[in-house]
């Protein structure tokens, strides 16, 4: 403020300065010029109005800009009091909240204290509870020796026995629980490796599942068919995939390999090649080719005849294919698509009489084995393989899941998954469905129902289903429930060492209690 009324000052001077000029330049323009005296006086005047004027406008500019930057300054003053109140009142909650938790960490360390003192009283307590229980305990030993007139020894050496037989039943308990959670982790594996290990390479099955026979005309049609140098059979096993074997059998030609559909090509190829004459590589490559495409219509018109005959509809072309290839599968010399067949006829059977879908039934009836037409072409078993192709073809869940189960490979999750089980073994267990000797078939029942009845507490067994099932029927009074359970892994553990037989057979051991009283009068 100090400076700006210095600064008008200063302008108020400098004015008045000039007005002193113009005064003095007047006179001596009057002394040097007379007549311009008014005229000097009249300048000087208006100098001194203008001066007067500025002066006083720039007093009250000084003076606004003062009003102005004190305004200014009580604002700023003012808002910085405001925020320093609010500052001020924001500490005051704080340290009034500060105060309230420490008083409540004041209470609880209190609290504590006491706790602590409390718990140590009790740990007394209980010190001299203890020490009052053990010479009880002894007191009590003492009483009970010369009641039971058992020394401790004997006492313990009855309860060990005791402990013994509890410990045999639990370990029963136990081996139960542990063998369900290694079958549900091994079964996998385990059928895996059985499948492909013996389900498919049984030796007593091996030449009539590998081996096709074409009769020749006459023993030189053996030359013929080698060719110079072995040039033809060379072209011919070759073209087909399948192996010649031609050997002193009289007028006949072995083919072996392991995929029926391709021995099939072989065996229409060389009778072909028989029929016209004309043997030569060339010759042998147009025929295969001619073979093929025979083939294939037939497994077509195949799988077509019986999708319809049991009155399917809405099956993927490359199901239906790989359906009429069973028509060149067997299974312990059962042909395995009228096994299909069969067991779709039946699972629909079944089905009706239960109120279910007939045909849903039928359906995966028909296609539950799909999976042996390329078993031997992929890894896996043919439950698991067929599932994966009816995924493929767009099948339904519950069809899927049906043909992956019907072999226990994957959990049952609906009734459709027992019918095709059912429908199944009825289909493969029924008289002539795969051949077996009687004599052989009625001394294997008889083997097994003889190692059951070798066992003790044994009052009968009975060998059923075709000898897929064994059942024993054990005394009630020598046997419990957990002798039961062992009993039935003796038996089939008997089984596996001394007989050979495909497949499984279940061991089912009954233990059954009848309670008899009569009323009189």
């Amino acid at each position: 403020m100090d400076k700006y009324i210095l600064l008008s000052f200063l302008i108020g001077l400098c004015f008045a300065g000039c007005g002193i000029v113009f005064w003095l330049k007047g006179k001596n323009l009057e002394k040097k010029f007379g007549a311009s005296e008014i005229q000097a006086f009249e300048i000087t005047e208006q100098a001194k109005i203008k001066a007067e004027n500025f002066l006083k406008g720039a007093e009250l500019e000084a003076k606004d800009r003062l009003i102005k930057l004190k305004s200014d300054f009580d604002a700023e003053t003012k808002d910085t009091g405001a925020e320093l109140k609010k500052q001020e009142k924001r500490l005051f909650q704080k340290e009034e909240k500060l105060d309230k938790k420490i008083e409540k960490i004041e209470e609880k360390t209190l609290s504590l204290t006491r706790k602590e003192h409390s718990l140590k009283n009790k740990e007394k307590e209980i010190e001299k509870n203890k020490k009052k229980s053990l010479e009880m305990v002894e007191e009590q030993k003492k009483k009970l020796e010369t009641i039971a007139n058992m020394t401790e020894r004997e006492a313990k050496d009855a309860l060990l026995k005791s402990i013994e037989n509890e410990a045999k039943y639990e370990s029963v308990k136990l081996l139960k629980q542990i063998e369900a959670e290694t079958k549900e982790a091994s079964d996998k594996k385990a059928k895996e490796i059985i499948a492909i290990a013996i389900q498919r390479h049984a030796g007593d099955y091996v030449p009539e599942r590998t081996v096709s026979v074409v009769g020749l005309p006459n023993d030189e049609m053996k030359g013929r068919i080698i060719g110079r140098e072995g040039r033809n059979i060379r072209a011919l096993e070759a073209a087909t995939g399948i192996d010649f074997i031609i050997d002193d059998t009289p007028e006949a030609v072995v083919l072996s390999g392991f995929n029926p559909v391709k021995r099939e090509v072989a065996k229409l190829a060389l009778e072909a090649l028989i029929a016209d004459g004309r043997i030569h590589p060339g010759r042998i490559e147009e025929v295969v080719k001619k073979a093929e495409t025979e083939v294939d219509q037939v497994i077509k018109e195949a799988g077509e005849q019986a999708v319809f005959d049991l009155g399917i509809h809405g099956i993927h072309k490359d199901i239906i294919k790989y359906l009429g290839r069973l028509k060149f599968r067997t299974s312990y010399s059962q042909n395995v698509l009228r096994h299909s067949i069969e067991v779709g006829s039946l699972s629909g059977v079944i089905a009706a009489e239960l109120g279910l879908k007939p045909k849903l039934a039928k359906r995966i009836g028909l296609l539950h084995d799909i999976g042996k037409s390329i078993d031997r072409e992929v890894e896996g078993t043919h439950a698991l393989i067929g599932a994966k192709l009816a995924k493929k073809g767009g099948e339904k869940p519950i069809v899927i899941n049906a043909i992956a189960a019907h072999h226990e490979e994957r959990p049952v999750s609906s009734i459709y998954d027992w019918i095709v089980q059912a429908a199944d073994s009825i289909s493969g267990a029924r008289p002539g469905a795969r051949k077996e000797l009687i004599e052989n078939y009625i001394k294997r029942l008889e083997d097994m129902e003889a190692i059951a009845n070798s066992f003790d507490g044994i009052s009968n067994s009975y060998a059923v289903q075709a000898g897929r099932e064994l059942r024993v029927l054990v005394e009630s009074g020598k046997k419990t429930d957990e002798d039961a359970f062992l009993l039935s892994k003796d038996i089939a553990k008997k089984i596996e060492e001394t007989m050979t037989f495909p497949g499984q057979i279940k061991v089912l051991v009954i233990r059954e209690t009848r309670a008899i009283e009569y009323a009189n009068k």
